[in-house]
């Protein structure tokens, strides 16, 4: 059990310092040598449990689709906005989020990286959420929630891009609560918008309560 445990962490370290390596220097400059050093551990543990650069970026791609889902709410409105407000919240404490996010934003060169599969996983579940948003009347008449699933992903990327290029992503969360409160301010029914939580805080808040239902939960900090 103790040997199964330390495999487990160095797994996790070599899979860290991957996404960390991604992150600064994206896929085609980062190297094997790189993630290495940075993991801290031997060239045959490394080897062992990741066969190359394409398999790391890989799985830190996967692990990039896998963000907890967030508690159910009475408002389906603020569940779609508290996904965003916790991956905002997440990327910060989380370089294999952050390392995910750069990969799947990067040109599409020669590899056979499935980078699409964060965008596809956020973009289905926020549609799931907006339609049923939409049936409760939490919408206003004329919006689309297909349309509005494509903009709230894609409102976020590129909100991540500009705090990335201008504080590091140290400004992440509060770019990105001012994201939805604008975009919410102009779908939400009449009278709905005053119920729902967009602060800075609520981020915080719905990482604590997806701890609480789910101790098992991997640590973002990590």
């Amino acid at each position: 059990m103790a040997q199964q445990e330390r495999a487990l962490r160095t797994r996790r370290a070599i899979l860290t310092a991957a996404a960390e390596v991604f992150d600064d220097f994206g896929y085609e400059a980062a190297t094997m040598s790189q993630i290495l050093r940075r993991a801290g551990v031997t060239k045959g543990a490394l080897y062992f449990h990741f066969t190359s650069k394409e398999q790391l970026a890989s799985e830190v791609l996967h692990e990039n689709a896998q963000v907890p889902a967030v508690p159910p709410q009475r408002l389906k409105l603020q569940e779609a906005a508290d996904r965003g407000l916790l991956l905002a919240y997440l990327m910060v404490r989380d370089p294999v989020l952050r390392g995910g996010v750069r990969l799947a934003l990067e040109q599409v060169g020669q590899d056979r990286l499935e980078r699409n599969v964060p965008f596809l996983d956020w973009a289905e579940e926020s549609l799931r959420l907006l339609q049923l948003a939409k049936s409760a009347g939490e919408l206003q008449p004329h919006i689309d929630p297909g349309e509005l699933s494509e903009v709230f992903v894609g409102a976020f990327a590129g909100t991540q891009l500009m705090s990335h290029a201008l504080s590091g992503r140290a400004d992440l969360n509060e770019r990105v609560v001012a994201l939805y409160r604008v975009l919410l301010a102009g779908i939400a029914a009449p009278g709905v918008m005053a119920e729902l939580d967009v602060t800075e805080c609520r981020g915080a808040r719905v990482e604590k309560a997806i701890r609480a239902l789910h101790p098992s939960v991997r640590s973002q900090s990590a």
